[in-house]
């Protein structure tokens, strides 16, 4: 074997030694990274748990006066004066306008005049009515021992009865008098608007020096806010829904006494006082297919006015053993629902999930979930199926049970 030869085997020794080396390394280093690196992430987790809910209902409300009364002018006429503070609290009764009573002063001064003299004149016929009688009276007598003829007795009957028509005409002019003077009267008192009822005045539809007519709109108006009227719909089936679990007409009653309705501001605050049932309407509205229900609240502040919005909430029925969970624990896809659940071993699964109502912050599950599974409701962008975590429990929830 030539000197040659030996170097170039000893190269190529070298060579492949340094290969193996390289392949043992790269190996080693693959092995190496292959084991896991770091602890895994933490997430908060919830229980799953069970229990009887209230199902509530909530429609859109709107709200009215219990009463609202139109104050219109009866009598044509100019504005004199206001008599109230628009926006005010106003008492049955309290002057809102007087309309220039002048001339219906006069109109009742004349009527009254004329009754004066439909009673002078009745007073006068009387008296003729009274000689006429006498003279009856006292031919009469004379008449029967012939010391009278028969034609003076016979005149003065018809003079008597002639006297009794006068008499009969005064009174019935005495009548008419009378009704002039009442419609004069009334006239009068239409001069002066007050309000119908208790209740909130609105703002002025026509100001101080105003002609105003019996053709005339509205001068205001005044509502009765306490309590104050909410009215809302409901769909036709959730309607007789309600009416299949009261079917006799004292479970119906009772059941209506007993509903307890909860009003959303349109600030987002829930108004501190309940409200009633009141009545339901007599016909389903054909172009929506709804029926309008009316309930009743308190409102002795007179915050609530006329006109406003809000949403209106009842308890329409109990579930009995819904599974619940934070609303944040469940992920939309696609129009599907699905949450990540941890097993025993802190390892993950997202599975598929059907959630029924929400009761305040938490959803109802109602396919998909077993009572006391865990599921991650804080740290679900973390987490896939089959990857290992550590859970924590869900800070929120303890803390909503510390308070």
């Amino acid at each position: 074997m030539t000197t040659s030869f030996r170097r170039k085997l000893a190269i190529g020794g070298a060579w492949c030694l340094a290969a193996c080396c390289l392949i043992l390394a790269a190996s080693c280093s693959k092995n190496t990274s292959g084991t896991p690196q770091g602890n895994p992430p933490d997430v908060e987790v919830v229980q799953v748990h069970q229990q009887d809910v209230p199902i509530y209902g909530e429609w859109i409300g709107t709200l009215d006066g219990l009463v609202n009364a139109d104050v219109r002018a009866q009598v044509t006429g100019y504005l004199l004066r206001q008599g109230y503070q628009e926006g005010a609290f106003v008492k049955k009764g309290q002057l809102l306008f007087e309309i220039d009573p002048r001339p219906f002063k006069a109109a009742l001064d004349q009527a009254e005049g004329q009754l004066a003299q439909a009673k002078a004149a009745l007073a006068n016929a009387q008296a003729v009515q009274g000689r006429t009688q006498l003279d009856v009276e006292r031919y009469t007598p004379l008449a029967k021992e012939q010391a009278a003829s028969q034609q003076d007795l016979d005149n003065a009957v018809q003079n008597n009865l002639a006297a009794k028509a006068t008499v009969a005409t005064a009174e019935a002019s005495i009548k008419t008098d009378e009704a002039a003077v009442e419609n004069a009267r009334i006239n009068l008192d239409f001069t002066r608007l007050v309000a119908p009822i208790d209740g909130i005045a609105g703002q002025a539809q026509l100001q101080v020096g105003a002609l105003v007519t019996l053709s005339s709109g509205p001068v205001t108006s005044v509502s009765t806010v306490d309590p104050i009227k909410v009215y809302f719909t409901v769909s036709e089936p959730q309607y007789l829904g309600w009416r299949k679990r009261f079917p006799t007409e004292a479970t119906r009653l009772a059941a209506d006494k007993n509903l307890r309705l909860e009003l959303i501001l349109a600030d987002g605050s829930t108004y501190p006082r309940e409200g009633s049932f009141y009545f339901a309407d007599r016909q389903v509205d054909v172009g929506t297919g709804a029926i309008r229900i009316a309930g009743l609240f308190p409102n002795p502040a007179n915050i609530l006015r006329p006109g406003g919005y809000g949403k209106v909430r009842a308890v329409i029925r109990q579930q009995q053993g819904a599974l619940l969970v934070p609303q944040r624990a469940v992920s939309e896809l696609q129009g599907g629902y699905q949450v990540a659940v941890v097993d025993a071993d802190n390892k993950v699964t997202v599975r598929t999930v059907t959630v029924g109502d929400r009761i305040g912050t938490q959803w109802i599950i109602t396919d998909g979930l077993k009572p006391g599974e865990k599921v991650v409701a804080e740290g679900v962008q973390k987490v896939r199926s089959g990857a290992q975590v550590n859970p924590k429990p869900f800070a929120a929830q303890a803390q909503a049970k510390d308070r």
